[in-house]
């Protein structure tokens, strides 16, 4: 792969890095400097990557590990109240979005895979590095839990 196809598809990839990020980090600057530092561990080790067809799976995986590094750094620095509240995007259903980021983020995570970003569960599993059984599971127990917190009226992911 050229550096100009691996920028390219790096630059197409932008929007479901951020929503990636979004779904793990509550703060701004915290998902700027995941998303920073996936893109220059990936440019970096670009040769490593044996198969093109799965650059973006790669580069997701990479993404993740940075957002739970700079999880792990945060617990050092800012205790849990002290976080802002994390805001919806405008267009977004906020009673939604607040169910979803109530709940763990081992839930979260697939949800936002499959749902917003259009991988099938077999692909949630590659990247989140789970057994397919797994995966299935947790988005069972989140659809169930998103049912529960809205009132049965989850029929956007359902």
């Amino acid at each position: 792969m050229t550096t100009e196809e691996f920028s390219e598809r790096i630059v197409g990839m932008m929007q479901t890095l951020y929503r990636v990020s979004y779904a793990q980090l509550a703060q701004d600057c915290d998902r700027d400097d995941a998303v920073q530092e996936c893109l220059y561990k990936a440019w970096k080790k670009r040769h490593q990557l044996k198969d093109e067809r799965f650059m973006q799976t790669w580069v997701i995986r990479i993404l993740i590990h940075e957002c739970r590094n700079i999880q792990k750094k945060g617990r050092l620095w800012l205790p849990l109240d002290a976080l802002p509240e994390r805001a919806a995007p405008p267009d977004a259903n906020h009673e939604l979005h607040d169910a979803l980021f109530a709940m763990d983020e081992t839930l979260r995570l697939p949800i936002v895979l499959h749902y917003m970003e259009g991988y099938s569960t077999q692909e949630v599993a590659q990247i989140l590095r789970l057994p397919h059984g797994t995966v299935k599971s947790r988005m069972a127990r989140a659809r169930s839990e998103l049912k529960k917190t809205m009132n049965g009226e989850v029929k956007v992911l359902c």
